[in-house]
C-alpha cells in the first residue's frame, strides 16, 4: 500500500510540489522507420520525474479504451521502469479526438457521464499501474465544443479532483494525479478556461508553448519563441512564452501548478523567394522528414541532422535558432534556447518543465552526436537535478554474469534463462533485473509476463 499524500485542509485544495521534469512520450512512434522508432522500454528511468503516456481516448460508454493494439503492452514496460526508478511517476493521458471532435465534450454535458468517465478513469489507471490521469482537451469552448464548457470544464475538474481524493482515502492508496495540457495562445485561454478555479484543483498544467507559427501562415515564424519579435503584429502579437505565461499568471493561475512547455521539434516551411530571415514569405511546409514523415514539422534528429550543412541563426530577440538551406526553413530549439527558457522559468517561479517529446528528442544518440537525450539531458542539467546514477545493481542477485548481461546488447527487455520469473532490461549498457508479479513468466514473444 501507498501512503495518502496530504491534500491540505480541504477537499480539492491540492499542494504544490516540487519542480518537475514531465515528458511526454506517443504511442505513434513505434511506427517510424528504422532508428526512429521508439517505445516505453526506450525510456531512461532516470532522465525525467513524470512520464505521460500518449494517447488513450474515450468510448461511446464514456470510459477510457486504449488507441493501439500494443498499448497495454506498453503500459506494463512503461511502469516496470518504477522497479528500476522507485521515484518515477507515470500517467496516462486521454482525449484526442474522435470523427474530428474531442470526446470530452460528451463527457461534460451531463453529471452521468462525467461519473462513468471518472469511474472509468480511476479503475483503468489503478488496473495498468499508473499513477495519474493528464487531461488532453483542445480545448473547451472551441473546435465544436460549445461556451458552455469553459464551466463544464471546471466542474468536471472539480469531480474528479474530489473522486481521486475519496478514492485515495478509502483504499488507502497513494493519491492519483490529476493534470491537463492546456492552451498556450491568448484567445484561447480566455475563451476556454477558468484559470484559477482549475488551477485549485490541478496537480499541474502542461501549458504548451509551442506552435505559436508554422506552415499554416504566410511569412516564416519560430515554434517556440521565449519573446515576441519585431516582425510580430495583429493576432501573433502575443504569439510567445513570455507573453503567454505572463497572462496565465494576471489571470490567477498559481505559478507553481504552470510547467512550461520545451519542444523537441521545429516547424519548418517552404521558402517562396530569395529572402531567407524572420518574417520571410512562405508558402507551405518543407519536405517531410524521413523519420517523422508529417508535413510541417522535423523531429530534433532530423533537424541536427539538416544543421550539419545548412546556415544556421540566432533570433536574438527571441532567444531562439533557426536553419536555412536552399527553400527550406525550419525554427527549431537547441541547447541553447534551452538554457534560455529555465532561466525565464525560474524567474518566474514556475513548477517546472514538460517536454513534447521524448520520442522526437535524439534518444538513441544516433545523429546528433551528443549521447542519447541531448535537448532532455541538457534540460535536466540546466535546471539542478542531481547526476543520474550510471549504474544499477541487480535488486535480486549479485552474481557478475547478471550485472555484466547488457554489456554490448542493444536497448530493450530480454529473458532470463536461467529464471523465468524474471526478466533483464538493457539501457545504455546498463543490467536491470526485473521479477514477474507472481504466478506470471516472462515471455519473450510478447515482451511482457504472462501467465505460463
Amino acid at each position: 500500500m501507498g501512503r495518502i499524500l496530504k491534500i491540505g485542509s480541504s477537499v480539492g485544495k491540492r499542494e504544490v510540489s516540487s519542480t518537475k521534469l514531465v515528458c511526454h512520450m506517443t504511442n505513434w512512434a513505434q511506427y517510424r522507420p528504422s532508428t526512429g522508432k521508439f517505445m516505453s522500454h526506450n525510456i531512461d528511468p532516470f532522465l525525467c520525474t513524470h512520464v505521460i503516456y500518449s494517447l488513450a481516448t474515450i468510448n461511446n460508454f464514456h470510459q477510457i479504451t486504449p488507441t493501439e493494439w500494443n498499448d497495454e503492452q506498453q503500459y506494463k514496460s512503461l511502469n516496470n521502469l518504477k522497479n528500476v526508478n522507485p521515484a518515477l511517476r507515470t500517467l496516462l493521458s486521454v482525449g484526442g479526438t474522435v470523427n474530428g471532435f474531442s470526446p470530452f465534450i460528451a463527457i461534460v454535458a451531463s453529471p452521468e457521464s462525467r461519473i462513468a468517465f471518472i469511474r472509468s478513469t480511476i479503475s483503468f489507471l489503478r488496473t495498468h499501474n499508473f499513477d495519474g490521469v493528464n487531461l488532453d482537451w483542445q480545448f473547451p469552448g472551441q473546435n465544436g465544443s460549445p461556451a458552455t464548457d469553459k464551466r463544464r470544464f471546471t466542474e468536471f475538474v472539480m469531480e474528479m479532483d474530489k473522486a481521486f481524493v475519496n478514492e485515495a482515502r478509502d483504499t488507502r492508496q497513494t493519491q492519483l494525479l490529476l493534470t491537463a495540457n492546456v492552451a498556450s495562445l491568448v484567445p484561447t485561454v480566455d475563451s476556454s478556461y477558468e484559470v484559477r478555479n482549475i488551477s485549485d484543483h490541478l496537480d499541474f498544467m502542461n501549458v504548451m508553448t509551442y506552435d505559436f507559427h508554422g506552415h499554416w501562415e504566410a511569412e516564416t515564424g519560430h515554434n517556440s519563441p521565449l519573446y515576441r519579435s519585431s516582425v510580430d503584429s495583429g493576432s501573433q502579437f502575443n504569439n510567445n512564452i513570455n507573453s503567454s505565461i505572463t497572462h496565465w499568471l494576471a489571470l490567477g493561475a498559481n505559478p507553481g501548478k504552470l510547467l512550461l512547455g520545451f519542444p523537441t521539434y521545429g516547424r519548418t516551411y517552404h521558402l517562396s523567394s530569395s529572402t531567407n530571415g524572420l518574417g520571410a514569405p512562405a508558402d507551405g511546409p518543407a519536405g517531410t522528414g524521413p523519420y517523422t514523415r508529417t508535413a510541417g514539422f522535423w523531429s530534433y534528429y532530423e533537424v541536427c541532422t539538416f544543421t550539419n550543412s545548412a546556415d544556421v541563426e540566432w533570433i536574438a530577440e527571441q532567444e531562439v535558432p533557426y536553419a536555412t538551406q536552399s527553400n527550406a526553413w525550419v525554427g527549431y530549439d537547441d541547447k541553447r534556447s534551452f538554457s534560455a527558457k529555465v532561466e525565464w522559468m525560474n524567474r518566474f517561479s514556475l513548477g517546472g518543465a514538460h517536454v513534447w517529446t521524448l520520442d522526437m528528442d535524439d534518444f538513441s544518440g544516433s545523429f546528433c552526436s551528443n549521447g542519447p537525450y541531448p535537448l532532455v539531458n541538457h534540460l535536466r542539467n540546466a535546471m539542478g537535478f542531481a547526476p543520474k546514477p550510471t549504474t544499477t545493481p541487480s535488486p535480486t542477485t549479485t552474481r557478475d554474469p547478471v550485472t555484466s548481461f547488457c554489456a554490448g546488447r542493444p536497448d530493450g527487455l530480454y529473458e532470463n534463462v536461467a529464471d523465468k520469473t524474471t526478466y533483464f532490461q538493457c539501457f545504455l549498457g546498463n543490467t536491470y533485473l526485473h521479477k514477474c508479479q507472481p504466478g506470471l513468466i516472462y515471455m519473450d514473444s510478447c515482451k511482457c509476463c504472462d501467465w505460463p
